[in-house]
């Protein structure tokens, strides 16, 4: 179906109707085609070959010392210069489930 540029605005309700029944609609600009109007196809929706969240899971390996406090050296090589000669603050004696 075809309809010029007036008739689209006029009508695009209409138009819409048609395309949802699956047929094409093209927009003239006098006798000049300058738009087609069809419907969308659904993507497909594929399963990811994995779990993105578990994707890693026992490929990458550490030890305890990740959770060591790194040395003023360390820091300084990292640029956390600031940081380096700060004062350590102590943990608090008490846990949350004794307050």
């Amino acid at each position: 179906m075809a309809y010029t540029v007036h008739q689209a605005k006029t009508n695009f309700s209409r138009i819409l109707r048609e395309v949802e029944a699956g047929k094409e609609v093209i927009v003239l600009r006098g006798k000049k085609p300058v738009a087609r109007i069809v419907p969308v196809e659904e993507p497909n929706k594929q399963e990811l070959p994995f779990r993105l969240l578990g994707a890693y899971r026992g490929k990458i390996q550490f030890d305890d010392s990740v959770f060591a406090p790194a040395s003023d050296e360390e820091l300084r090589e990292m640029g956390f210069d600031d940081l380096a000669d700060a004062p350590v603050v102590p943990l608090p004696d008490t846990t949350i489930e004794e307050r």
